[in-house]
C-alpha cells in the first residue's frame, strides 16, 4: 500500500496503514486548529502525541474532562468516547486503529461538517 495524503481543514492525515485488522496514520494539526467534537461507534483507537501541544477533550461516566498531552503521551479511546484534539502549538500525531476509517459521528465541528 502506498501512503495516502488526505487534506483535511485542520491540517492533514497520511494514512499509512490500512488492512482488514488495523489502520496507521499521521495527523498534522495546525496551531490553534481542532478536530471535531466526536465518538466513533464500532472503531478503536490510540493515540501518541509525537511532537507539539495539545489540548484532548473526553467525556468519560458522562463527565466532560481534559488533559493536556505533550510530546510521548498517549491516549486510548475505547468505541463511544466522545472526544475532541485542539492543537496548542503545531501537532504530529500517530494514530492506530481497528481498520473502520469512516466510522466518524460528528457532534461540534467548526468547519461544519456536521450531519444534520
Amino acid at each position: 500500500m502506498s501512503m495516502r495524503k488526505i487534506e483535511k481543514p485542520w491540517g492533514h492525515e497520511l494514512i499509512f496503514a490500512h488492512t482488514q485488522k488495523y489502520a496507521g496514520k499521521i495527523l498534522y494539526i495546525k496551531k490553534g486548529e481542532k478536530l471535531s467534537y466526536q465518538y466513533h461507534n464500532n472503531k478503536e483507537e490510540t493515540i501518541l502525541l509525537y511532537k507539539g501541544k495539545m489540548l484532548f477533550e473526553f467525556e468519560k461516566e458522562n463527565t466532560a474532562q481534559s488533559l493536556q498531552l505533550n510530546p510521548g503521551d498517549t491516549f486510548h479511546i475505547p468505541p463511544k468516547m466522545k472526544h475532541r484534539m485542539s492543537a496548542l502549538e503545531e501537532c504530529e500525531v500517530f494514530e492506530v486503529s481497528s481498520p473502520e476509517l469512516e466510522d466518524v459521528v460528528r457532534l461540534k465541528d467548526a468547519y461544519g461538517r456536521c450531519e444534520k
